[in-house]
């Protein structure tokens, strides 16, 4: 039996979940929920319809050594849940800063999955940042109440190309200081 290797990433404990790294046998459960126009459209990097091999080539890079990006799946196994309710990561950037995004699987939408992943993340600081960032798109109200929840101040607003969507999006940019 092969084993997939976990690059050097922190497992995050919660009463409620787990904040794993990536293993190739979550691809199926990703490419249900990612597949989902709902979750694509409120994210700036997945397509709809997601093409063959966009989720494996994801999680290829997710667990590279050099990978500029740690991915969690929110795994509630322990508790009774299931492997992969959505992903949350870090998109590292200098002077000790991270880009913070999720998306959660639509079956788990206002049960307060995102605030409680988001904080477990902010909580953990895995990769000791100084300062997180976050934009979400201006028709996702509740991301935006997720953020502000665990802490996050209102920077400004922007716009970011969405893939799903073929179009620049209004965003709102947070940040929060660690």
């Amino acid at each position: 039996m092969i084993h997939d290797r976990i690059v050097n990433q922190a497992v995050i404990e919660t009463d409620r979940f787990s904040l794993r790294p990536l293993r190739r046998s979550d691809q199926g459960l990703i490419e249900l929920y990612a597949g989902d126009e709902r979750v694509a459209k409120m994210t700036t990097s997945i397509p709809h319809p997601l093409p063959p091999g966009t989720t494996e080539a994801f999680i290829s890079r997710a667990l590279s050594e050099d990978r500029v990006e740690d991915v969690w799946a929110i795994d509630g196994t322990q508790y009774h849940g299931t492997e992969v309710m959505g992903l949350i990561s870090l998109v590292r950037m200098d002077r000790n800063q991270s880009e913070i995004g999720y998306w959660i699987a639509p079956a788990f939408w206002n049960t307060g999955l995102a605030s409680d992943a988001v904080n477990a993340l902010v909580n953990a600081n895995p990769l000791g940042d100084r300062t997180y960032f976050a934009s979400v798109f201006q028709d996702n109200p509740a991301s935006a109440r997720v953020l502000i929840h665990a802490g996050f101040e209102y920077l400004g607003d922007a716009e970011t190309y969405s893939l799903s969507r073929g179009s620049n999006v209004p965003t709102w940019t947070y940040s929060r200081k660690l």
